[in-house]
């Protein structure tokens, strides 16, 4: 097929309010689709399209700078105020750090009938002490938290910055977040207190940059549930106390009991569920009883009736390993806890959805091809209460995530900054 041709087809689905490929069909409403093409052509944006190219140096030392800054969940003081500092270089309105840590830059909108919120999360998986020194090689970039998420970091102030300079108001306030607490035990700590009544702000559509895969358009939240389990004894000597409960013994029973019942729930049929069991500890040595063994779990699933349903079988099975093991004949007994460490709401937003449409249609004038998916992101929280949400990718191409090797590679990497712009502007609309 000539080139010329293939751009005609493009042209024709984009119009038609279709974007094909190989994962999906999905139908955009024409007149979402002309109204994206309407917004590609207005000139304000066309020069903050243009802005967008001209500060990517800029755009990619204030990653550099901010991923060089530790950020450990419930540790984020540190960077968040380095962004509150780049917010304010930039130009915003306000800016502040609200009771939990999160920052929030304002730009008014002329009308102020909603807010729109443009975010990226602060925190990474890594310890304080982790070397987080960005290394360049051409156009690549490694270093712990560089693409997770640093890089969605950048391209919020990029953002702010291009709209600045083309001299776009919109009718609606955009509020720029910066979260904390989105990874690990962090337990989306940050986007939940925006969602409580405790909350600086009332968010009327949210946007999330987090992930890679340049067309990901994340309208699921898939939902996970976190427990440590603790089972307690007395503790003694492996030899003079032998006969005692020992917590060890019964985590064994616990797991096995588990990955039983859990394993034949997951084969039937219906949304994905998983189940995983990440973490251990206990005991003092080897030739010691232990007084404590412990153990952290992970169940996900699309399905909310699925999620709870993996929950229960989970603390019965570690109940019924006390039980039994109680009853066994063993001296003393011991004793279980379960510790919630991690609650994330499943939820879903149909492809009609007006933010999903104009997402899918962005993508497609920018001839990203759109992919629909679900994940664990940030969106969980406001999709589950049926906030329009979504998550879209920071581009490029990643590798590595959580691991200390983390690369970000800037193939187009400007083109997802244009896209996070475009959706931002399509939801709070230009003021005349």
């Amino acid at each position: 097929m000539s080139i010329k041709l293939s751009q005609t087809l493009i042209t024709l689905m984009i119009l038609s309010g279709i974007y094909v490929n190989a994962q999906n069909a999905i139908a955009v409403k024409p007149s979402l689709t002309k109204s994206i093409i309407k917004l590609g052509e207005n000139k304000s944006v066309q020069k903050a399209i243009q802005t967008i190219d001209e500060i990517e140096a800029e755009t990619i030392n204030n990653m550099i700078t901010l991923t060089e800054i530790p950020a450990p969940p419930f540790k984020e003081t540190k960077r968040a105020e380095k962004f509150v500092e780049m917010f304010t270089n930039t130009g915003i309105d306000s800016v502040w750090i609200d009771a939990v840590g999160n920052v929030l830059a304002l730009r008014k909108g002329k009308k102020r009938n909603k807010t729109i919120v443009l975010d990226a999360h602060i925190d990474t998986v890594f310890p304080e002490e982790t070397d987080v020194t960005v290394k360049k090689d051409g156009k690549t970039y490694t270093a712990p938290g560089i693409g997770d998420n640093t890089r969605g970091m950048a391209m919020l102030i990029a953002v702010l910055d291009s709209m600045n300079k083309a001299s776009i108001d919109t009718e609606e306030d955009i509020v720029f977040v910066g979260t904390v607490g989105e990874e690990g035990l962090g337990d989306l700590r940050g986007v939940k207190h925006l969602f409580s009544d405790k909350s600086d702000i009332k968010v009327d559509s949210w946007i999330s940059i987090d992930g890679g895969g340049k067309g990901r358009i994340t309208n699921g939240g898939l939902g996970s549930k976190r427990y440590k389990a603790v089972f307690k004894g007395k503790g003694g000597h492996s030899w003079g106390a032998f006969g005692l409960a020992n917590p060890h013994h019964t985590i064994g029973k616990a797991i096995d009991y588990f990955v039983q019942e859990a394993t034949k729930y997951t084969n039937i049929e219906g949304p994905k569920t998983s189940f995983n069991i990440g973490r251990m500890g206990g005991g003092t040595s080897v030739n010691s009883i232990p007084f404590e063994s412990w153990m952290e779990v992970d169940m996900r699933s699309l399905s909310p009736k699925r999620l709870l349903e993996i929950d229960s079988i989970f603390k019965k099975s570690m109940k019924k390993a006390a039980s039994i093991y109680n009853a066994s004949g063993i001296k003393d007994k011991v004793t279980l806890e379960i510790v919630p460490i991690g609650d994330r709401p499943s939820g879903s937003l149909p492809e009609t959805t007006p933010l999903v449409q104009r997402a899918v249609a962005v993508a497609s004038y920018l001839k990203i091809p759109p992919v629909l998916s679900t994940g664990s992101t940030n969106s969980n929280i406001p999709i589950a209460k049926n906030v329009p949400a979504i998550t879209i990718s920071r581009g490029g191409k990643g590798s590595g995530a959580h691991s200390l090797n983390e690369t970000w590679t800037n193939i187009d990497g400007n083109k997802n900054i244009k896209m996070a712009l475009m959706i931002t502007l399509a939801e709070a609309g230009i003021a005349d």
